[in-house]
């Protein structure tokens, strides 16, 4: 049985991984998963994109060896489902829109810095009391709810920015949109959020 401890750090997670040890190997699922479900998302439905990431997980075992550190793995591995994306797509024929025209409401505009990051960000007052958890976890809850309805496009851009933390140029590659329309995918994502975060301020409704 492997009884070893779960790696703390990337770099012992990646030496564990090039060693072979089952128990990082359940963790990098675990840990990276989520974010390389939402590249796939970006050009496949549910079940493809589910069996590109556990295609991608057997390419891993295999490649880690020759993984050099040039970007960190959360990239690598964003990368190595994008590229597995882009390539089913071209074998059938089929392509993912880019065509993404710039329509965010003129009164959010300012919201927003030319990046992408919140320059106003809205603003969630609780009282201190016994309801607060309560408030944070409704408000969690409706927020889960609004990310599901949104265009994949949309969702998977504002995932792997905002929850992920990648740069713009790198959801830029990753995605293979244009710097333009990244923008305005976020743009367009975090117009709804925003929307969606007032009113739940406002009439504590979802």
């Amino acid at each position: 049985m492997d009884t070893s401890v779960q790696p703390d750090t990337e770099s012992s997670l990646i030496e564990d991984l090039k060693k072979g040890n089952a128990t990082a190997y359940k963790h990098a699922v675990r840990e990276y998963s989520p974010g390389m479900l939402a590249v796939a998302r970006f050009y496949m439905d549910q079940s493809g994109a589910e069996e590109i990431v556990q295609d991608c997980w057997v390419t891993v075992i295999g490649a880690i060896h020759k993984f050099e550190g040039r970007s960190g793995l959360k990239t690598w591995l964003h990368r190595i489902v994008a590229n597995r994306c882009k390539n089913k797509l071209r074998a059938t024929n089929r392509e993912v829109s880019t065509d993404f025209s710039e329509t965010l409401d003129p009164e959010l505009a300012s919201r927003f810095k030319s990046n992408g990051r919140w320059s106003l960000p809205p603003k969630l007052i609780f009282h201190e009391s016994a309801d607060t958890l309560m408030e944070n976890e409704a408000l969690s809850d409706c927020l889960d709810k609004h990310l599901s309805t949104l265009p994949e496009t949309q969702r998977s851009a504002l995932m792997l920015y905002e929850a992920h933390q990648h740069k713009s140029e790198d959801v830029c590659n990753i995605l293979d949109v244009s710097a333009s329309n990244l923008r305005v995918l976020l743009h367009r994502a975090r117009q709804k959020i925003f929307l969606m975060v007032e009113t739940f301020q406002e009439t504590g409704e979802c």
